[in-house]
């Protein structure tokens, strides 16, 4: 029997598309030439209020498998499993990988010098996609996918101890996985932020190549699947967690909100550098997980409340698959009628009207291309129907308990 549908995981995941969004909206306008300083300033302020994004992708990713998939005792169809993954991801990327690379190419005028000879650079945009940005993290999740079963037998063996304890032994149990792996990932932060870097100039190829780009590695983002794995087990309990975390995790997203914006400034030269606060970072790990818990949280006390709000939000969340593969598309776009402007002094206004008009616009082709058929193949699985909703009468919370 399908399970119940979480509607906060599809609000959240809207949160997080919007968050991508601003982020490359941003980054549009923040490297131009003719930005004042008061514009470089208040994008960054906004910049690290959008953190959350992709890293919560990744978590919502990681609690639809386990919830979907993770009680499963018997012998998974491994083949069945990832066939319908790279159906319904991976065949969408190639798809996309293409469509980028054919406008990058179409507007450069050196292609058509070399009689459009240059058709060897799109099997790279296949491993490291750059005409296409965004499009790194469906390689980075595909990894996940594939090793999924792995984890998802550890998943299975983890639950089957815990059941045998104590509620209280549970909790603090579940507690001391998610502080340990918490832990661990900081120090793998820590090296991968100070440490790795020079490791990869001295060391020789493949292991060069393979920490230069450690940012797609799925490894660089476990810790986000542990606790995807904790919320998949007991939706009610940590539901309670990030109500009762509330003000704290507000107050710890603030101080880091403040740490990070004063990092990026001071490390900045005349332009700010925003990869000093990349994901790969100790200090954002902390901020990211503050604001997810934070936005959970309020996510589920303004459910009984703004409807109106949340139904847009469930609505952006559905189609937020495609919307995430054409929005650079769309700030492309944008951007070849923004470039030639001058804009002093209206950097700020420019980068909220691309944001707006690049979460219409990608919305609205998502919407568009999952109504036609084939749709799977362009913007992903068609999403289940909205009429599965966890209620307060649902029994499922009295299956799904695992720790209390």
């Amino acid at each position: 029997m399908s399970k119940p549908r979480i509607e906060e995981w599809t609000q959240l995941r809207a949160l997080a598309f919007l968050a991508i969004v601003m982020q490359h909206s941003i980054a549009e306008y923040i490297y131009r030439a003719d930005i004042e300083q008061a514009d470089s300033i208040m994008l960054t302020m906004v910049y690290h209020l959008t953190r959350f994004g992709t890293p919560t992708f990744v978590f919502l990713s990681a609690v639809l498998l386990f919830y979907n998939y993770g009680e499963y005792s018997g012998k998974m169809n491994y083949f069945k499993f990832i066939r319908k993954r790279f159906g319904d991801v991976y065949v969408p990327f190639l798809c996309w990988t293409f469509i980028y690379w054919l406008y990058v190419h179409v507007f450069s005028p050196s292609f058509w010098q070399k009689g459009g000879q240059d058709w060897g650079s799109l099997p790279k945009e296949l491993v490291i996609p750059q005409n296409g940005y965004q499009l790194w993290f469906i390689n980075m999740i595909m990894q996940f996918y594939i090793f999924f079963p792995i984890m998802a037998a550890i998943y299975r063996g983890v639950r089957g101890r815990l059941h045998s304890l104590s509620e209280r032994t549970r909790s603090r149990s579940v507690f001391a996985i998610i502080a340990c792996t918490g832990l661990f990932y900081f120090i793998l932060l820590y090296l991968s932020y100070h440490q790795m870097g020079p490791w990869a100039e001295a060391l020789g190829r493949p292991w060069s190549d393979l920490l230069q780009y450690r940012s797609y590695s799925f490894l660089m983002y476990g810790f986000y699947f542990v606790i995807g794995a904790v919320c998949a087990a007991n939706v009610e309990k940590w539901r309670t967690w990030c109500t009762k975390l509330l003000p704290w995790s507000g107050l710890v997203f603030l101080g880091m909100y403040i740490r990070l914006g004063s990092d990026v400034l001071r490390g900045s030269g005349e332009v700010v550098n925003l990869n000093i606060s990349t994901y790969l970072k100790p200090a954002t790990f902390i901020i990211i997980i503050a604001q997810m818990l934070l936005l959970y949280g309020l996510l589920i006390m303004m459910q009984s409340r703004n409807k109106t709000f949340l139904r847009l939000l469930s609505w952006i969340g559905r189609y937020s698959f495609g919307g995430y593969l054409v929005h650079a598309l769309v700030i492309y776009i944008i951007g070849n009628f923004t470039r030639p402007l001058e804009l002093g002094g209206s950097h700020l206004r420019f980068t909220l009207l691309t944001f707006m008009l690049t979460v219409s616009a990608s919305l609205g082709i998502s919407c568009m291309l999952s109504r036609m058929p084939g749709s799977r193949w362009i913007v992903g699985a068609k999403k289940r129907s909205l009429q599965r909703k966890v209620s307060e009468k649902s029994d499922y919370r009295s299956k799904s308990r695992v720790f209390s």
